[in-house]
């Protein structure tokens, strides 16, 4: 296993992290022994880095998770993640409680590496007006979390104001070799990595996209390369040739995944690609461009909208459904840009057709156009009723705060 340091603290963690948050099920419960062997594996094989978060598998993670480490004693092994989900909290005496009943579900004394979830600009004002600056302070002084981060799911122009407003440890975004556009992206990437952050990677795979059996023509290129690899093989190794990564989150749910893993993280150093096989993924990803039903690159141009639509968004998950058939592309859809926590829609349904948009695309798309289609697709009658119900759900849940205690 290879390990890099977290440039502020020195702490060395494996460049492959295990994601809590695609355990196997049976009927949507996780299974248990499964989980165990396959936390136990990965621990085995030198990953120090689990992470996890309060609503993972409909708030079934970070029990069971506590449960495994607990009993395995494979507690002081690893490095333990999980996130304060702020929009269930109101003031910093809530976020308190919440990380309390975190640490009970845990069974841990202290978090390592403690998240503020979900954060871009909206949410992250809103979280400051509740306190949270207050509570990871005095949360590290009382020592229940020794290093504080945020995970980012906004636009790259809040990400770097975010980096800078609070002495941060480390900082976890969504980055593959489609995405190098896409929230942060590369230029979050290199911004963070320039102020000491450590940089953890959700989404390598885009949910496992990356790894299944790709399109024809991008099958062609990988087959092409003189040195077989894998889709995955493709996808993470890209990932680990930069140096500014820190460790990459993979949610690995059978032991062939762990297998593979591992074996590439062994021998996945920063810089380890040559310029030919650069060359072949950016080959790869204009090929996957090509598939997609609109030809968004994620430059964010068209950016903001006056309606509050999340354009490149909308045609992410648009293009996820149909160019990689994924299943969970329109729940995300929904469940991302719907509102839940600004009270604001971020929906393709919400353009005005005002047109402001299409005049700075530099890919000439025509945007209100692209975007009817993306409603027609991603939303239907039970779309305004599921919202409106969701925002009720969340409002009582506000103002109980973190609810009954576990």
């Amino acid at each position: 296993m290879q390990y890099r340091t977290i440039p502020k603290t020195g702490d060395a963690l494996s460049v492959l992290g295990f994601g809590a948050m695609r355990f196997p099920t049976r009927l949507k419960i996780i299974h248990e022994s499964q989980a165990e062997r396959l936390i136990a594996q990965a621990v085995d094989g030198g990953v120090n880095y689990i992470d996890t978060a309060f609503l993972y598998h409909q708030g079934q993670s970070e029990p069971l998770l506590g449960k495994l480490l607990s009993r395995t004693g494979l507690r002081q092994k690893v490095r333990l993640a999980t996130k304060l989900p702020h929009w269930m909290t109101r003031n910093p005496k809530q976020m308190a409680d919440m990380l309390d009943r975190q640490l009970r579900r845990l069974k841990t004394d202290v978090i390592d590496y403690y998240l503020i979830h979900n954060i871009h600009g909206a949410t992250w004002e809103i979280a400051k007006s509740h306190g949270v600056i207050e509570f990871l302070d005095r949360a590290k002084e009382q020592g229940k979390i020794r290093n504080a981060g945020f995970s980012f799911h906004g636009e790259a122009r809040d990400f770097a104001p975010i980096v800078d407003d609070y002495d941060w440890t480390f900082c976890q975004i969504q980055y593959n070799f489609l995405d190098t556009g896409q929230q942060a992206g590369t230029q979050g990437l290199e911004y963070a990595a320039s102020k000491d952050l450590g940089v953890i990677i959700m989404e390598p795979l885009r949910g496992g996209n990356l790894a299944k059996t790709p399109p024809p023509a991008v099958a062609r290129i990988w087959n092409s390369a003189s040195e077989k690899r894998s889709p995955a093989a493709w996808a993470l190794g890209w990932i680990w040739n930069h140096p500014q990564v820190t460790c990459v989150l993979s949610g690995m749910n059978h032991s062939d995944q762990i297998q593979e893993n591992l074996a590439l993280a062994e021998k996945s150093l920063p810089g380890h690609f040559s310029p030919e096989e650069l060359d072949r993924v950016d080959r790869a990803v204009a090929a996957f461009n090509k598939v997609m039903r609109v030809g968004c690159t994620g430059c964010q141009y068209c950016l903001p909208c006056p309606a509050g639509v999340d354009i490149p968004r909308c045609f992410d998950l648009y293009n996820a459904r149909h160019a990689f058939k994924d299943p969970s592309a329109r729940l995300f859809y929904i469940g991302l840009l719907g509102g839940f926590q600004t009270g604001k829609t971020a929906l393709a349904s919400a353009c005005k057709d005002c047109g402001a948009c299409v005049k700075k695309c530099p890919q000439s798309i025509d945007i209100p156009r692209e975007l009817e289609a993306v409603a027609t697709d991603m939303e239907g009658w039970w779309t305004r009723p599921a919202l409106d119900l969701a925002g009720k759900f969340m409002a009582l849940r506000r103002r109980w705060g973190s609810g009954k205690k576990q």
